[in-house]
């Protein structure tokens, strides 16, 4: 593809993944083909992808400053502390993952998410009139998220809107805030790890960075007036089309 191609394939690529990330989460599934298409290895083009989207996530928290607030009466400062720290150990994980292994780890962690899309605020609702779940498994809950996304990412707002519908009885459009802050502690805590070990490629990376600062930014204005539903059907959408071209591109 021509240089310029390139450029203009991943800054797009990243103006979507951001709005994504604002708005339900999955931005993961506009940015890894985009870098994929672009010849880079699966574990590079995750860690490239992780660290163009943080300053989209981080555009959006601060979109969303108004909103933020404890989650099930627990701080979210302590939160973000544990996702931070969890992000820590995935962003690790993946450094010494194989990229072969990778490519065959990932589609399932495609259709983890999409279960957890798909699921939604139902599944949410029909565990919570069967399961009481306390702060200690809200922070257990949070490590387990934040080390996923440390380590891949894809899906992970989503999994964080129902973990969070489940513990605080919230609805998925009071939830953007706190989640997008947790998306943004763990991307920061993997990008210190990806930058430091070298696993960045900035020609792809730089230009989807400024495309999904822009995305966080503009997602974050529209996710406040656009209805939950037409959301939630285009990130399936993405998503189911995704995990079967990465199912395909795996064992296929």
């Amino acid at each position: 593809m021509a240089e310029w191609g390139a450029v203009a394939l991943a800054a797009g690529a990243g103006a979507v993944g951001g709005a994504m990330n604002a708005l339900a989460g999955g931005g993961t599934f506009a940015t890894l083909p985009a870098l994929l298409g672009l010849g880079l290895p699966a574990n590079v083009a995750n860690a490239t992808s992780n660290v163009a989207l943080l300053p989209g996530a981080g555009a959006s928290v601060w979109s969303f400053r108004d909103e933020l607030g404890p989650v099930a009466g627990v701080s979210l400062r302590r939160l973000a502390a544990v996702t931070f720290l969890a992000g820590l150990v995935g962003s690790t994980l993946l450094v010494v993952t194989p990229s072969r292994a990778f490519d065959l780890i990932v589609p399932w962690l495609l259709l983890v998410a999409l279960v957890a899309i798909v699921l939604g605020p139902a599944g949410a609702a029909w565990l919570a009139r069967r399961v009481t779940i306390g702060r200690r498994s809200l922070f257990v809950a949070q490590a387990l998220l934040g080390t996923y996304g440390g380590y891949f990412g894809g899906g992970v707002g989503i999994m964080l809107t129902a973990t969070y519908g489940l513990l605080a009885g919230a609805s998925p459009r009071a939830l953007f805030a706190p989640r997008t802050l947790m998306l943004a502690m763990a991307n920061a805590a993997a990008a210190l790890v990806f930058i430091t070990t070298g696993l960045v490629r900035w020609q792809a990376g730089a230009p989807m960075l400024l495309g999904g600062t822009l995305g966080g930014w503009a997602g974050a204005s529209v996710g406040k007036r656009l209805p939950a539903g037409v959301v939630r059907g285009w990130t399936i959408l993405v998503t189911a089309a995704t995990t079967a071209v990465f199912f395909w591109r795996a064992y296929g």
